[in-house]
């Protein structure tokens, strides 16, 4: 079995240390080691325990004199019994000076602030394709759990319609001992009775019911920025449901948006996708295309003659607005189909005819048409 180590060097403090600095020294090692910060470090865990254990002692001025006098070989045994250590009861408020508030948030980051906080809550809300282009200001008028207006969140129809909680005996916060490690700590709780106000209801809001919310209608302004995509959620600050404790925190309000689809773009990122069907005259001969576009200014998509079926034709900067700025703009492409009509006059089938006949005089053989495209797949 290993020897103990000397308690003042576990906490790295000299012998005539004052309570403050092992105060301070513990607190250091304390947050260094603690398990949650380090899961599944064994040799972590150890070094906490025996961090904790020498604070124990040296915190402790009677223990501390024993130990000064006798080290480890005290009289009587340990001061922990038969057992050895075990958790102490030692108060966050003496180690930390911000109560278990403090510990809990230089451990983890966060805080053990128990009042009930109001529901979140999440909407779908539809907004055009233009929206997409333009941004927009946009309003919607939703029911929301609020704090009722009759009574101003009490629950009481008059001042004097209630009496004192026996739950929390007015105190409005219940105690409880919980364990931190080998500590005990004592966390302060709003009673739910009583919703942290102390008092319970004998005469209800008629409203509200003596609940102290009740469903109210709000109007929430918000705006779409250009460039918004389908599933982008906005979040409204406190416009969520209020708590159901009086001292709670208001939640928060998350608007998702749901672009409408384009009549013949579709969408990825800044970028539009399109397609664009031309008649044979229009692939061989090479044309201009000009469409409305969602910039309010004509689209102009330039065809190469000769261009084929499955090309794209891009058009740089008259996208969306980009998320990393409204001045710059992805690009529009065009994937040129053709367009066969489903029925043809007699006339029409005979030009076409009499084309196709020219036309056989001028191409090579159906076979090396046939090669002439294979060599050209290999050599891409």
């Amino acid at each position: 079995m290993a020897e103990k180590r000397d308690y003042y060097e576990v906490l790295g403090v000299e012998r005539g240390a004052s309570e403050s600095v092992i105060k301070n020294s513990f607190r250091s090692l304390a947050r260094k080691f603690h398990p949650d910060k380090n899961p599944g470090d064994d040799e972590a865990e150890a070094k906490f325990k025996e961090i904790q254990e020498a604070y124990a002692i040296l915190s402790n001025p009677q223990e501390r004199k024993k130990y000064d006098t006798y080290g480890h070989d005290r009289p009587g045994g340990s001061p922990f019994g038969s057992r050895g250590f075990q958790g102490v009861d030692i108060s966050f408020d003496d180690l930390f000076g911000g109560g278990f508030e403090s510990i809990f948030s230089q451990f983890f980051g966060g805080s053990t602030n128990n009042s009930t906080r109001g529901s979140d809550l999440l909407i779908r809300h539809t907004v055009p394709f233009q929206a997409s282009m333009d941004g927009m200001e946009d309003e919607i008028e939703i029911e929301v759990m609020k704090n009722c207006s009759k009574c101003n969140g009490s629950g009481s129809k008059e001042k004097g319609g209630s009496r004192t909680c026996p739950s929390c005996d007015g105190r409005g916060r219940i105690d409880q001992i919980s364990m931190v490690g080998p500590f005990r700590q004592r966390v302060r709780t709003e009673c739910s009775s009583c919703r942290g106000s102390g008092r319970i209801v004998t005469d209800p809001c008629s409203k509200c019911k003596g609940d102290g919310r009740a469903h109210q209608p709000i109007k929430v302004k918000f705006t779409v920025n250009p460039g918004v995509m389908n599933g982008t959620r906005l979040r409204m600050r406190g416009q969520g449901e209020s708590s159901s404790t009086l001292n709670g925190e208001t939640g928060d309000l998350y608007i998702e948006i749901d672009v409408e689809p384009h009549p013949w773009f579709e969408r990825d990122g800044p970028d539009l996708l399109m397609a664009l069907p031309l008649s044979y005259a229009d692939l061989v001969l090479g044309t201009v295309v000009e469409i409305p576009h969602i910039d309010h200014e004509i689209l102009k998509i330039k065809v190469p003659s000769g261009s084929l079926p499955g090309e794209t034709i891009s058009v740089h900067g008259r996208g969306l607005p980009s998320n990393r700025g409204i001045s710059r703009r992805g690009s529009v492409t065009a994937v040129l189909k053709l367009e066969i009509p489903k029925k043809l006059s007699r006339s029409m089938k005979n030009k076409i005819k009499q084309i196709r006949d020219e036309m056989d005089k001028e191409l090579p053989s159906l076979e090396d048409r046939i090669s002439n495209d294979a060599k050209s797949r290999r050599r891409n």
